[in-house]
């Protein structure tokens, strides 16, 4: 059996990366997701580590992660991260596109895990519905969200690269009102 990662940068390659994650403001407003978290790659033993290391400060100590290993092409039993080593689990069960992370300190974390590819306007925008306090909305909604949102602004571009190859142009200049042969006077004008 081969398995394929997909395309991106994993941080091995380039360890000056920032780690692209978003996170809840403390609050008393529980929901469905923690904050979301934008991976370069599907490498899991490669990005995993930055997450956790990125995450211990504001969260304690990360002991566990759980995956769908639909989205992961390898999920090993255990990462290795500065200082000690995370166990990952999966289930097919859970959310393809949501990751729980454990700490003793703080409890449990979940959150959506944006596909590496995903264009940097649409990671945007998921990363902060996803941190958004109280939030009903699940990873799977927020996915299918994004992309029916992903669909509509191709058809409006589509749809304006159209209109401009077919002779018309998306900035045309502005005119004064024309009504038959006169042309009607502008506000502020004392000619009748």
């Amino acid at each position: 059996m081969s398995t394929t990662v997909e395309r991106g940068v994993a941080r091995a390659f380039d360890s000056a990366l920032p780690t692209r994650f978003s996170l809840t403001p403390k609050t008393a407003l529980a929901g469905q997701l923690d904050g979301a978290w934008w991976p370069y790659s599907r490498d899991l033993s490669t990005e995993l580590p930055s997450l956790v290391e990125a995450l211990e400060g504001r969260c304690g100590r990360i002991t566990r992660a759980i995956v769908n290993p639909t989205r992961w092409p390898v999920v090993p039993h255990k990462v290795p991260v500065t200082g000690h080593t995370v166990h990952v689990g999966w289930f097919t069960e859970l959310d393809p596109d949501k990751m729980i992370l454990l700490s003793y300190t703080a409890g449990r974390f979940d959150l959506l895990v944006i596909p590496p590819g995903t264009e940097p306007a649409a990671a945007a925008r998921l990363l902060t519905a996803a941190a958004i306090p109280g939030s009903v909305l699940t990873a799977g909604v927020l996915m299918s969200d994004e992309a029916a949102t992903g669909r509509r602004m191709r058809d409006i571009r589509s749809s304006e690269d159209t209109w401009e190859n077919d002779g018309g142009s998306a900035l045309a200049p502005l005119r004064p009102p024309v009504v038959g042969a006169r042309m009607i006077p502008q506000l502020g004008s004392t000619r009748r």
